[in-house]
């Protein structure tokens, strides 16, 4: 069979089912920017590469497996990878799908699995899964080596490949770690965006409240991994095992960063080609070194550009200085971890800075004229009911412009998740359950409240934020009456939630490697 590409890189779909309704007009619709990383990396090894994004496009799974066969790839990889850590185990019902109907098809393609989620538990995604193949890593060593591999000898080669883990009869293997990527700058220097549907992505809307429209959007990477080993964090599952082995031992420090000129480049083809304004830093840490990040503003304000910009950002990385240059540059949000009002609950995931570092930070924030999205975290192992109170009290307080109240959730691949098998506590039947807003979320139980106490606590906890009259005074003060209007819509939104019926304890070491 002739085929019109080496590889096909599959972003999966199930808006609807991670976020209801949210995902018709709410949430974001994010361009699957590890998938256009990896395309360029293959790219410059001189193969052919396609991205289908499913999810922009919102195929069924039939409609992917009809794409796939015809552009007939030598290897289909369905790329796991979310827009933060949290949201790629959610993406795994979807991945499985395809992968299964296109073993059903009959479609002549080995299929690779990819991402953060499938990183975490390789060896039992393999089991599960309707795949050939399964990567441990970060990707791009593993599927270079894998094309090479198919091409030259088929099968019969992989055992070659870093990174992979694959079947010998009914026999399971894996191969030494593939290792992370070290000169992103010339081997991985930005997303194939001419690959992607631009005109399908689509920006919170939260992010531009007194903005004339979410589109065009785009988010990029100006930094890889994170230094920081937070208990509820899964960043480290696609790096672990590649850090590892650079030498880096049993804690590795995943973090790289382009350098910005080369970061400013992909804005650069953001602006011209595609009219972006509404771009988004999606780094798990974005405000960090202080040279990374004025060397990008300093480029960006070189231009002239008018952009509108989110980003991440921690209570402690937060220095003053920085804020003024960032402002000016478009940086407009900055999504800020403040996760917990009770530093006995922080102390205890990994997260130590004082009650007082949170004011600090949000008050030079909003001094330099930079919104925030406070994100904050119901159910960490030490709250109880006090204690989730004074979380929602802190934020109503911080009034910040904008909230996340999530669900602790013990992500595969997080310390939280190893906590939760060696103490027992019931996790998600399936994978979907790890979503937030889906109807099966299963939130985590803490060491005194059950599971579903936390998610009721959680969505009471949103709609009494966004329906405290200081906080719409504020929000009217600040962007107008439309942004008002759109508030009030967005709370009309209840979610459906499951009875918490379903749950099961996982035994201790059931994830595997």
């Amino acid at each position: 069979m002739e085929r019109s590409v080496d590889l096909l890189l599959i972003n999966p779909g199930g808006r609807g089912q991670s976020y209801q309704g949210l995902g018709e007009s709410l949430s974001a619709i994010e361009p699957p920017v590890w998938a256009g990383l990896l395309a360029t990396f293959t790219r410059l090894r001189g193969r052919s590469v396609a991205v289908l994004d499913a999810n922009a496009e919102n195929l069924s799974p039939a409609e992917v497996v009809e794409r796939v066969q015809r552009k007939s790839p030598r290897l289909t990889t369905v790329v796991v990878y979310g827009h933060n850590p949290s949201a790629s185990t959610q993406v795994m019902p979807a991945a499985g799908e395809i992968c299964r109907e296109i073993r059903t098809r009959g479609s002549e393609t080995a299929t690779l699995l990819v991402g953060g989620h499938v990183a975490a538990l390789p060896e039992r995604t393999l089991r599960e899964e309707t795949v050939d193949y399964v990567c441990d890593g970060e990707g791009p060593y593993t599927i270079v080596g894998l094309l090479d591999a198919l091409h030259s000898t088929g099968v019969r080669g992989v055992e070659s490949v870093p990174g992979l883990w694959y079947r010998i009869g009914k026999e399971i293997r894996h191969t030494p770690p593939a290792p992370l990527v070290g000169d992103l700058d010339g081997e991985m220097p930005g997303v194939a965006w001419d690959l992607l549907p631009m005109e399908k992505y689509r920006a919170h809307n939260w992010h531009c409240f007194g903005e004339m429209s979410r589109t065009p959007y785009a988010s990029i990477y100006t930094s890889l991994g994170c230094p920081f080993r937070c208990a509820f964090c899964c960043i480290q599952a696609p790096f672990r095992a590649g850090a590892s082995d650079s030498g880096n031992g049993d804690v590795p420090n995943s973090y790289r960063m382009w350098k910005p000129e080369t970061v400013i480049r992909q804005i650069d083809t953001l602006v011209k080609e595609y009219g972006v304004r509404n771009l988004k830093f999606a780094d798990e840490l974005f405000v960090l070194h202080p040279t990374h990040v004025d060397g990008i503003c300093d480029l960006i304000l070189q231009r002239g550009y008018d952009l509108n910009i989110w980003a991440y950002a921690r209570v402690d990385t937060i220095r003053p200085e920085m804020l003024p240059v960032m402002r000016r540059a478009g940086i407009r949000w900055l999504a800020l971890g403040i996760e917990t009002a009770s530093a006995r609950v922080r102390k205890d995931a990994r997260k130590g800075y004082r009650t007082e570092r949170i004011r600090e930070a949000v008050a030079s924030i909003h001094g330099a004229g930079i919104h925030i999205i406070g994100n904050f975290i119901f159910g960490l192992p030490e709250d109880d009911g006090g204690t989730l109170r004074e979380t929602l009290d802190l934020a109503k307080d911080l009034n910040c412009e904008f909230a996340n109240f999530n669900c602790a959730m013990a992500y595969p691949g997080s310390a939280l998740y190893d906590t939760a098998l060696r103490e027992g506590w019931p996790l998600p039947e399936k994978w979907g359950g790890y979503s937030q807003y889906s109807l099966d979320s299963r939130p985590l139980r803490t060491r005194s409240l059950p599971g579903e106490t936390i998610l009721r606590f959680r969505d009471r906890a949103f709609e009494a934020y966004f329906s405290n009259p200081t906080y719409l005074a504020m929000m009217r003060r600040t962007f107008g009456g439309a942004c008002h209007s759109q508030l009030k819509e967005m709370v009309s939104h209840k979610l459906d939630r499951q009875p918490r019926s379903d749950v099961r304890c996982e035994r201790k070491g059931a994830g595997g490697r």
